[in-house]
């Protein structure tokens, strides 16, 4: 009896520090240093865009209307160029041509204002965060002395429009002979065939492949009379500042920083702690790079049939670096050629990651024990395209995991239920031996064998679950279909904490029930330490989200009636005995 209690004393206190250690060591966010001035050359461009520029600062080039002559538009006063589909909310800067800003209309950044997006790029007051790219090289407008290219566009704002499915930006500049295109294409990204309660719960059905994705093209057009060479890059830039979207239920921090994928290594981490100490230069074809926070993506996927240069770097202004770029582009007089990538930028959707490019979605980390929780989540998710709501969608899950583990389980009860029934006579050689520990021992191993009892019997049949649990606790964290997903009454989101404290009260209850039906350990200082777990454990989840509270709850209520109704059979057997 006291191996098997230390034993499963030491196994749940194990899996609590686990929780939050595991968490802490894949998904550290530490501070950053203090950023250093770096003099390594890189093929990456590191300025930083604003939305200061003007025409005046681009020299006219012959055949081309000078600066003061052009109508008051994008290029001469500076000011962002406004894109917005029904996913959307883009800000394009002139300068370059970068993404500044990028709201998720449907992922609020707050539940109780759904009409402020979550800002995924930003480059504001609150971090820096930006898509860039463009085209460097001997000819490259990109790498020119007098700056990045200021483009003009013949409206400053765009919106899709009810019934269209893409919608098309094109920024253009002229120098030198060479005219250029720099083509956004947006996409529509909710089917226009799904109600509204449907797009409302956010179905995966719902949702257009490419609804997420901005395909950026360069169409270069070559009227001079000498050849055109350069070189198409891309590059996502962020500061050091902290995650916006990372969950504080539990105290811990997912990770935060760049990936790369190549043919060869589907998924790899390059922390920002890895490009403090070196750089990262690999030639591959095709490939994607990546920068992960909690629930959202931003990726860059070049022509999967070309071979690009992965780059990871940091510049001079504390800033990291990661994008590719592309090989040599040459264009004859009188010739046109055409070059383009993709830009992923939302949440992190397992199925449109995955056509997107291989290993992207693997973004949606779930540590170590992917490999239990990807089959979790794959039945999550049928389960919720039938009943709509992910809290009931939980309950059915914890049920049906609960029906698979019956055996394991009822072994379990059963030798907890036998221990119950022969407390009396444990009680009695304590009394009988003192404190003679051997012969305690000796006369306890006896009764075990008399009586047919594994004193660790009930221990396995836990430990084989706890990967489950833990693997379901990373689907739950992990997943962004849970974030402001609501199930009932005061629960309206599933990843965030109860309001209320409700479900951890509840959940606490529901151990103690649990507590009550077990044998109460002989040893003083164990059973006190039992009495305690249900409050130790009602506190450690006042913080966790609740669709995982919901999960322990449900799952104690069914391991309440499983242990009752064989603690009842056994109780019902000694007595006709």
């Amino acid at each position: 009896m006291d191996i098997k209690r230390t034993f499963l004393i030491v196994a749940l206190a194990i899996v609590s520090y686990t929780m939050v250690l595991q968490w802490n060591k894949d998904y550290d966010q530490s501070d950053m240093p203090v950023p250093a001035t770096q003099s390594t050359a890189a093929t990456l461009p590191s300025d930083t865009p604003t939305l200061s520029g003007s025409a005046a600062d681009v020299p006219t080039a012959p055949g081309e209307t000078p600066a003061s002559e052009v109508p008051k538009s994008i290029s001469s006063n500076g000011q962002p160029i406004h894109v917005r589909t029904d996913v959307l909310d883009v800000n394009i800067d002139p300068r370059g041509g970068d993404i500044v800003q990028l709201g998720l209309i449907q992922y609020p950044r707050r539940q109780d204002r759904p009409e402020t997006p979550f800002t995924l790029f930003d480059n504001g007051n609150e971090r820096l965060y930006l898509a860039q790219s463009g085209l460097t090289g001997a000819n490259g407008p990109d790498a020119r002395q007098t700056g990045r290219p200021v483009y003009q566009s013949v409206q400053q704002n765009y919106t899709l429009s009810d019934g269209q499915d893409r919608l098309v930006v094109d920024l253009t500049f002229s120098e030198n002979g060479i005219n250029y295109i720099k083509r956004f294409t947006f996409h529509r990204g909710l089917k226009l065939e799904c109600s509204d309660i449907e797009k409302a719960q956010k179905k995966i059905s719902c949702i257009n492949p490419d609804a997420y994705q901005v395909q950026v093209s360069y169409l270069i057009d070559n009227q001079s009379d000498q050849n055109w060479n350069g070189i198409f890059y891309a590059q996502l830039k962020r500061d050091a500042s902290g995650d916006p979207s990372a969950t504080t239920a539990t105290g811990v921090s997912t990770y935060l920083g760049a990936a790369v994928g190549t043919p060869e290594e589907p998924y790899r981490k390059v922390s920002m702690k890895d490009i403090d100490k070196q750089n990262l230069q690999e030639t591959v074809q095709g490939g994607w790079v990546a920068w992960l926070q909690h629930y959202f993506v931003t990726a860059w996927v070049p022509n999967n049939n070309e071979t690009h240069q992965l780059q990871t770097r940091k510049d001079s202004q504390g800033n990291y670096l990661v994008g590719f770029t592309g090989p040599q582009i040459s264009v004859a007089p009188g010739t046109k050629a055409e070059t383009s990538a993709t830009l992923y930028a939302g949440p992190k959707l397992q199925e449109h990651l995955k056509d997107l490019s291989p290993g992207l979605e693997l973004t949606v980390d779930y540590g170590f024990l992917w490999f239990i929780a990807q089959p979790i989540f794959w039945l999550l998710q049928h389960i919720h395209s039938i009943l709509g709501n992910w809290g009931w969608s939980i309950i059915v899950l914890t049920i049906i995991i609960k029906a698979i583990f019956f055996p394991l389980s009822a072994a379990s009860y059963r030798s907890m239920a036998r221990m119950r029934a022969v407390s009396p006579r444990l009680q009695a050689l304590k009394e009988q031996y003192g404190d003679d520990r051997q012969k305690m021992s000796q006369a306890m191993m006896e009764l075990y064998r008399k009586e047919k009892i594994n004193p660790l019997g009930g221990c396995l049949p836990i430990l084989v679950q706890m990967p489950v649990f833990l693997a379901l606790y990373w689907v739950l964290l992990e997943s962004v279909e849970m974030r402001q997903s609501p199930w009932m009454f005061w629960i309206t989101d599933l990843a965030a904490k109860d309001p209320f404290f409700i479900l951890p009260i509840i959940m606490g209850a529901t151990m103690l029930v649990q507590q009550m039906l077990n044998p109460t350990p002989p040893d003083p200082m164990q059973a006190k330490m039992m009495k305690l777990m249900p409050i130790i454990f009602t506190f450690f989840f006042l913080w966790f989200p609740a669709g995982l509270v919901l999960y322990w709850i449900v799952n104690n209520c069914l391991s309440i009636a499983q242990q009752w109704y064989i603690n009842r059979r056994i109780d019902a057997a000694a007595k006709t005995a």
